[in-house]
Parts: structure tokens; C-alpha cells; sequence
């Protein structure tokens, strides 16, 4: 089925669940948050594994804390102090981790509706209103977001939108990947690629310092690959402030869409490639994740999934060294960051 229903919000309000798929991965969105429940990959004659973490209903979504199949905006991961200056003006967010603003703070965009645009075989779009003086940031954002299948397996999220007002703009998606199923257990037998050079230090609460540290001789070096758990108790300072891998790493694509990281489940095989053409991705691997019920009443626990954000820099609006993520008024952006399985 192509639509169906996800359940009920405490306020009432019917979710729907839409399906999309090329025959060999589908895709399960709900425009409750815009939020990813499910993600199938075909291999050969085997049962199709569900490579995201997710829940059965939007009573999960709605209850979650995880960010669970989330796109993130209007500012995704972290500024710090909540705060940044724009044409002059200082504009206060929220403080909700720490002192400092994380994804934007409470009023989440993936605990909104998202108006259903149109929906294809293998492509879905919604759009979202965010308007001014949303979550403390400046300008009426229009946002179109597609999701999309391509016919050689690539589970494509393409960004769309423009502002009346200088503003900033850093769309993410917070899905959590478990190559192995998701309800398989933890991630860290899962080897990981990230072509780059560098990782953006930050402090002890994850607010980058402005300074960018080589990865050679070091637990961040992924450029010809890494099993995840390898180092994942290490010494190594980012690592014991990250409480293992919450980190951004400055990615070698000169802006252009390309393939920036891969992973591969040790149990399945399954292959997901990453194309951007951001500048920078968070790999997160599930560090704070305790006791999460999930779909089919799996239980999620510590390390059951790991995260790929591609952004720009955390705190980049902050940083003159790094790429910045304005917004000019009335002009429009357009962002692609793609999935593919092998």
C-alpha cells in the first residue's frame, strides 16, 4: 500500500504512513515529523532486512527522544550558548543541552506535521512551513523535501527552500543505520569509510573549538577504513569527551556531490555508500542510546545504531573559518545527500 494509517497524536490529529520503493529497497515515511519508520533492502532471495531504527506508530515518534528517522532543521547539531549574530543582530534559541542549542531546540520539525506534496512509485515530497521568528531564527522559510528511490538503489534526500529574510539554514537527517536489521543488535562489528582529512575539534560539551585536527595516528583516521568498535574505548581525548564517535568530519568533496563515506554490515553485507555535496557529517554511534522500545518490541539499546548527518560544520554560523550555512533573502538553496546500497 502506498498510504495507510500510522495512528493518532494525543491531540487527535490522524498520521499516515506512505510507501515507496524501485523493487529493491523501499522506503516507509510518515508526515507525522516527516520522520523515516523504515527502510527494507532486498538480498537476492533472502527476507529484505530493515537497515533503520525506527517505531511502530507515531505514539512512538511523537513520545521519542532519539531523533529516530528525523530530519533536523532549522539548524541541525549544535551552536553554542544558543546564540549567533546576523547582519548585526544578535538572536538568542534555545538552551537545550548543556547551555547550548541542539537541533534547533524543543519546537522540533520532526514533531510537526509536514504537508503531503505528491507521491510516485519512488518518490515522495513534503513540504514545510517554518515561520518567522521560528525557533528564534530570523525569515519565513518555505522547505521542500524529497525522498526518492532511484532505479540503481540510491535512497535519495534532496533539500529545497528559500527565506524572505537572511537567515541560516542547516538541514539534516538524524536516521540511526544498523546494516545488519535493526533489531540485530549493535553496530560496532560494522566497518566504516569517511573520505576526510580532518575532524572539527570540539570541547567537552561538543562545541567545536574553531580548530580542524588531522586523523593520521589517530581513533578518527577512516580514510581506508575502520571497524567501528575498534577504538571505541579509547584514550584518545575526542573520543573519552564524545563518549565515543559524536563527531564531525570535514569531508574531501569540495562542495560537490560525490561519495564522502561508506559502511558495511559484517553479518549481512549489505554495502551503503554516502554522497553529499555538504561539507561536513557527524558520525554518531549511538552513544546515549538506553532501553528504547522500538518496532516490532525490539529493544534498542547502547550502540544499536550509528548516524551519518551530513551538514555543514556544528556551530559554523560562529566560526569565520567555517563554511557558513546563510541563507540570503529570497534566494533559493538546494542540498542532496544520497544513500546507496549494494
Amino acid at each position: 500500500m502506498k498510504k495507510m494509517s500510522f495512528g493518532k497524536t494525543k491531540a487527535g490529529k490522524e498520521a499516515f504512513l506512505y510507501n515507496i520503493s524501485n523493487g529493491n529497497v523501499c522506503a516507509s515515511i510518515t508526515d507525522y515529523g516527516a520522520n523515516i519508520v523504515s527502510l527494507y533492502v532486498c538480498k537476492g532471495e533472502q527476507e529484505p532486512v530493515d537497515v533503520v531504527l525506527g517505531y511502530d506508530d507515531v505514539t512512538g515518534y511523537e513520545n521519542g527522544t532519539y531523533f529516530f528517522g528525523c530530519p533536523v532543521g532549522r539548524s541541525g547539531n549544535r551552536i553554542a550558548k544558543g546564540s549567533f549574530v546576523l547582519n548585526g543582530k544578535t538572536y538568542q534559541l534555545d538552551k537545550n543541552e548543556n547551555g547550548n542549542n541542539l537541533h534547533s531546540g524543543f519546537a522540533f520539525y520532526s514533531k510537526r506535521f509536514w504537508e503531503f506534496v505528491e507521491i510516485t512509485e519512488n518518490k515522495i515530497e513534503f513540504s514545510l512551513r517554518s515561520p518567522d521568528g521560528d525557533q528564534g531564527y530570523p525569515g519565513n522559510l518555505e522547505i521542500f523535501m524529497t525522498y526518492e528511490i532511484t532505479d540503481d538503489g540510491m535512497f535519495r534526500i534532496t533539500y529545497e527552500g528559500v527565506s524572505d529574510q537572511d537567515t541560516i539554514v542547516n538541514l539534516t537527517n538524524h536516521s540511526y543505520f544498523n546494516l545488519n536489521g535493526n533489531d540485530s543488535g549493535d553496530i560496532l562489528s560494522h566497518k566504516v569509510t569517511i573520505d576526510a582529512n580532518c575532524f572539527t575539534e570540539a570541547d567537552q560539551e561538543s562545541i567545536p573549538t574553531g580548530t580542524l585536527i588531522d586523523v593520521i595516528d589517530t581513533p578518527m583516521d577512516f580514510r581506508t577504513g575502520r571497524v567501528l568498535g575498534q577504538d571505541m574505548h579509547s584514550d584518545y581525548q575526542a573520543i573519552v569527551y564524545g563518549s565515543g564517535y559524536d563527531h564531525n568530519w570535514a569531508l574531501n568533496n569540495d562542495g560537490k556531490f560525490a561519495k564522502v563515506a561508506e559502511a558495511v554490515g559484517d553479518k549481512t553485507g549489505i554495502v551503503m555508500e554516502v554522497y553529499t555535496d555538504l561539507p561536513g557529517m557527524q558520525m554518531y554511534s549511538g552513544n546515549f542510546i538506553t532501553e528504547e522500545k522500538g518496532k516490532g518490541d525490539v529493544v534498542y539499546k547502547k550502540h544499536a545504531g550509528f548516524c551519518f548527518e551530513t551538514q555543514y560544520f556544528p556551530d559554523a554560523i560562529n566560526h569565520d573559518n567555517f563554511i557558513d550555512p546563510i541563507l540570503k533573502a529570497g534566494e533559493s538553496f538546494t542540498t542532496v545527500t544520497g544513500y546507496q546500497f549494494k
